[in-house]
């Protein structure tokens, strides 16, 4: 750890986030105490009502600040939590920031580094650094999407086609069979159940993925959701087979064990179970090599969406309930009617109507 220094140092070429343990003394105390979670008796810290991915999240984002600091000389490991939250370290390092990523990774940047220090500092006033956020939000430049949105009945039909010719291939090995239909059925799955990257990454076989009465089911409990309802949505019977064959077969060869772990996704590698960047680099890699664009998990949502309000015809509302979303515009009522189960069920029903023309 460095302390406070007028010299610049000539930056390191590897930018990475400074791991907690490595953060200066109080502001790793006050943020280990803003993320104790409460208690029926005991109040919790201000970011204890924070999902673990959103503290992480926001722990990450500060870290790369930090990281920033330290770099160049500029990190002081006395002081208060926060003490390092100044105008010219802020300054500084949008100037990095902004020559290193896009407009809207600034805005976000920026934004986390404040939400970060205000659970650290609660009395500390930032109102400086939100006006920042504010004329930094004014100028981003979303990239866009247009360019890399694929039609549902497109990403299912490239995971299913994938599988197929995994499984009459007669050249490929067994562990390269597995990979392959691995890989066609994340596809599929993610076309038909657009949840988030870190549900999907994280389905286990038996809690969150379950089988009953011969049909396969996602149940995600609230604790578990970014809107904190439960998610539970059935999958479409199209893939019960391909499910079954994976499971029973494919697998069991990417495990190299008789007693797998319970997640549904294993890596092709030792068998373990896949990160969410795991993931999230074989979908995009699968979808690049088989439509020709690199979808990632998030742009499924997109993608369907985009098929739902192109396809939906009568149900206007089929996107947001399909991807889990509250909106204030849509009264309570209306979301009563269409939930996930039957947003999943009319989804699936237009997609299949579509891959049969």
């Amino acid at each position: 750890m460095t302390t406070a220094s007028h010299e610049v140092r000539p930056p390191r070429s590897k930018v990475r986030s400074l791991p907690l343990d490595l953060w200066p003394e109080a502001d790793r105390n006050a943020w280990k105490a803003a993320c104790q979670p409460g208690t029926r008796l005991k109040r919790g810290g201000v970011a204890g009502h924070l999902k673990p991915v959103t503290r992480d999240d926001h722990a990450r984002h500060y870290g790369c600040f930090l990281d920033f600091l330290d770099r160049h000389g500029l990190l002081r490991s006395d002081g208060e939590a926060a003490a390092n939250v100044t105008t010219d370290n802020i300054y500084a390092y949008l100037t990095e920031l902004k020559d290193r990523v896009r407009s809207t990774t600034v805005h976000g940047s920026i934004c986390k580094v404040r939400r970060a220090a205000q659970y650290m500092a609660p009395g500390c006033n930032l109102t400086w650094l939100a006006e920042i956020g504010k004329d930094l939000a004014l100028v981003r430049r979303p990239r866009s999407k247009f360019h890399r949105m694929v039609m549902t009945e497109v990403l299912v039909e490239a995971g299913l086609t994938l599988i197929h010719e995994a499984e009459v291939s007669p050249t490929l090995s067994e562990i390269a069979r597995a990979r392959q239909v691995r890989n066609g059925l994340m596809v599929a799955l993610l076309a038909l159940c657009p949840i988030r990257r870190k549900n999907f990454a994280g389905l286990e076989i038996g809690r969150s993925f379950q089988k009953v009465r011969g049909k396969w089911w996602i149940l995600l409990s609230a604790s578990e959701t970014k809107e904190n309802r439960p998610d539970e949505r059935p999958v479409d019977e199209l893939l019960t087979p391909v499910i079954d064959r994976y499971l029973d077969q494919h697998r069991r060869v990417l495990a190299r064990t008789n007693n797998p772990p319970s997640a549904l996704w294993l890596s092709s590698s030792n068998g373990m179970p896949m990160t969410g960047g795991n993931v999230r680099g074989v979908i995009s890699a699968t979808t690049l090599a088989t439509v020709g664009v690199d979808v990632s998990p998030h742009l499924f949502r997109t993608s369907a969406a985009s098929t739902a309000a192109i396809l939906g015809g009568k149900n206007p509302h089929l996107g947001s309930a399909l991807l889990h979303h509250i909106d204030s515009r849509v009264t309570n009522e209306h979301y009563n009617r269409a939930g996930s189960l039957s947003a999943a069920d009319s989804f699936r029903q237009i997609v299949r109507q579509y891959e049969k023309k």
